[in-house]
């Protein structure tokens, strides 16, 4: 471990030379991307207080079912905001700069093991939560689809029960080959030990 150590320390003072430094540097363009994605989250943040006031101003002329459907409107973009936080967070973390957060009362958990894997499958798992409450919200109001009043078709509600199935499916396929490509580094870790 110690040579490992030995070969980096001189590394880090030594510039770059101009093509690496170019290419290197060609991070900064992602910044933005993630401001744009900030700027996005807060037209969230209008949203969701644009949603909780037509509930709160509703609140008595609602039925039980349109009261729900609000409140998984709230969780939708709730959820959407968490997916845009891990995107801007773990990606400016992974692929542009660090963001120095070690020892900071409010640095999220999840950021001290972020990498380009972890980031794929908890995005993987929060695309499945969103379309999770969407299939729950078109279940719920599919029970017009009888009377012909509802927003759905049954081919409709089909559709979007495959894509949700498919959502799963990519998920389960990304860990599965995260955690084969895993395995294989560890493999290769321990024969080099030996």
């Amino acid at each position: 471990m110690s040579a490992i150590s030995d070969v980096r320390a001189p590394l880090k003072g030594r510039s770059l030379r101009p093509v690496p430094m170019l290419i290197f540097g060609s991070r900064w363009l992602q910044l933005p991307l993630y401001v744009g994605l900030i700027i996005a989250q807060g037209v969230y943040v209008v949203l969701f207080l644009k949603e909780l006031w037509h509930l709160f101003a509703h609140a008595f002329d609602f039925s039980e079912q349109q009261i729900m459907l609000a409140v998984l409107g709230l969780i939708d973009v709730v959820m959407i905001s968490n997916l845009l936080v891990m995107v801007i967070v773990g990606g400016y973390e992974t692929f542009v700069s660090r963001l120095n957060l070690q020892g900071h009362p409010d640095e999220p958990e999840w950021l001290s093991h972020v990498n380009a894997s972890v980031l794929k499958i908890k995005l993987a798992m929060a695309i499945i939560g969103i379309s999770s409450i969407h299939l729950l919200r078109t279940f719920i109001e599919a029970g017009a689809l009888a009377s012909g009043k509802g927003n759905y078709t049954e081919t409709g509600v089909m559709w979007q029960t495959i894509i949700h199935c498919v959502f799963i499916l990519s998920a389960v396929g990304i860990a599965i080959v995260d955690k084969l490509s895993n395995d294989s580094i560890e493999g290769a870790k321990q024969q080099s030990v030996h």
